[in-house]
């Protein structure tokens, strides 16, 4: 008698994102903004899902866990020092924002920085590197200066 393997979704929607059911959970879970591989691992681990299964072979059961446990990664035991925003500076909390939270948040941050004119917000609002990379040589924008093209 053969066993008969279990249908895979190619597609399977979560927190409003697409990703795909052929690649192994953790992997897949990485497409979403606020989740990243090893995040992925911890999920797995903490709900008892098989890392090397596929995303698309998992119940809807398990596909609401994983929902679950994005929304409220301390509820099934994920460490705080894994979450993507430790000590917010607005509620003082833990937190771990995905999708649409994320992207919005990062952007305040950034237009806060800006308005009291931190170094960063000063370097962001000039368009020039943030985190103490060199720019003699590297992050130029346009074409070559100081270059005459040869005409025909």
């Amino acid at each position: 008698m053969v066993a008969r393997q279990k249908e895979t979704k190619l597609i399977v929607r979560l927190l409003g994102t697409d990703l795909d059911g052929t690649r192994h959970v953790p992997f897949a879970l990485a497409e979403i903004d606020g989740v990243g591989v090893n995040f992925g691992y911890a999920l797995t681990r903490a709900l008892g899902i098989d890392p090397t299964m596929r995303l698309g072979q998992l119940t809807e059961q398990q596909l609401a866990q994983i929902e679950d446990a994005i929304k409220n990664p301390a509820k099934h035991g994920i460490p705080v020092w894994m979450f993507n925003r430790r000590s917010d500076p607005v509620t003082g909390k833990n937190l771990h924002l995905q999708g649409p939270d994320l992207n919005l948040t990062i952007r305040e941050d950034i237009e806060r920085e800006k308005k009291i004119r931190s170094w960063r917000g000063v370097r962001h609002s000039l368009g020039l590197k943030v985190r103490g990379q060199r720019t003699r040589t590297t992050g130029r924008k346009g074409g070559p200066i100081g270059v005459a093209k040869k005409t025909k």
